[in-house]
């Protein structure tokens, strides 16, 4: 694990004020590590800090304002001399068909969820070079992994994250740091019913698949994923030094990462001999 010279490490995790952001933090925090606790309202972290005073530094983030970032960088770098693990949890999400969403619904929701990402990365990771170690949490989702309709704008910004995850893992092997993309189900986060933006319904799609899943977002309570438990089990590999490249969390995001990977077995055995003969010089 990524650690200071105490023994302890120092977590910057985004998006700290509820759901899974909050329950990484609280985790933290009673296992004795320092975090940087960051939320767009200061004050939705204020009783952690109360808790914590040691343990903690307060920051106001806006993933989506360059300034907030490289204030957070350096208040933590100040305050606790390291940033060991990042944590990249913030996000918001967008409901509604393809067609449906506006372009400033779709172009808010990359730049929340990926744009930001990336520019929470890129300015904490000289920080972890220069120390020679650190680790990376992106937390994406199952809809990282499979595709839905009614949310495709979500999936797409979190099927994103992913692939920047994965070439991001290879390039920083070198350096001592680590990256692992989160995948949760359904879980009791409180997200669907703060962070989503309801693009407007057209009539067009009344009584569509489109519009059945809508109506699941709002109306479906979520499955039974614990955010305390999956807060234990991704602390727990980050101490042991055994964090993997994805992490599926939750039974449902299991089955439906199988059920996924069996289709594609299909797909591939069916395609496989017309695939093939699309290479140059092809003998037939």
């Amino acid at each position: 694990m990524s650690t200071n010279t105490d023994g302890k490490s120092t977590w910057l995790i985004t998006g700290c004020s509820q759901g899974l952001g909050r329950a990484i933090a609280e985790e933290a925090l009673a296992r004795g590590h320092n975090v940087a606790l960051t939320a767009r309202r200061a004050e939705s972290v204020a009783d952690l800090a109360t808790r914590y005073p040691a343990q903690t530094i307060v920051l106001t983030l806006d993933v989506t304002k360059g300034a907030d970032i490289a204030h957070c960088i350096a208040a933590t770098r100040e305050r606790f001399g390291s940033i060991d693990i990042l944590v990249n949890n913030a996000g918001r999400g967008l409901v509604g068909a393809v067609e449906e969403a506006r372009p400033d619904e779709y172009r808010a929701l990359f730049d929340a969820n990926v744009f930001a990402l990336v520019e929470m990365t890129r300015a904490v990771l000289p920080t972890m070079r220069e120390q020679g170690r650190g680790h990376i949490f992106n937390i994406s989702s199952l809809a990282g992994f499979l595709g839905h309709p009614g949310v495709a704008y979500y999936c797409s910004t979190k099927f994103a994250v992913e692939g920047l995850s994965e070439g991001l893992a290879v390039e920083l092997a070198p350096f001592g740091i680590g990256v692992t993309i989160v995948e949760p189900g359904s879980f009791s986060t409180g997200f669907r019913q703060s962070l989503h933006v309801m693009a407007t319904e057209l009539e067009a799609y009344a009584g569509t698949i489109a519009s059945a899943a809508r109506k699941r977002v709002v109306e479906q309570p979520p499955r039974s994923g614990d955010p305390a438990r999956a807060a234990e089990v991704l602390v727990d590999l980050a101490e042991r030094g055994e964090a993997p490249l994805r992490l599926p969390l939750g039974d449902d995001c299991v089955g439906a990462i199988e059920k996924k990977i069996a289709m594609l077995g299909e797909s591939q055995a069916l395609g496989k001999e017309v695939s093939r003969t699309a290479d140059f010089y092809h003998d037939a």
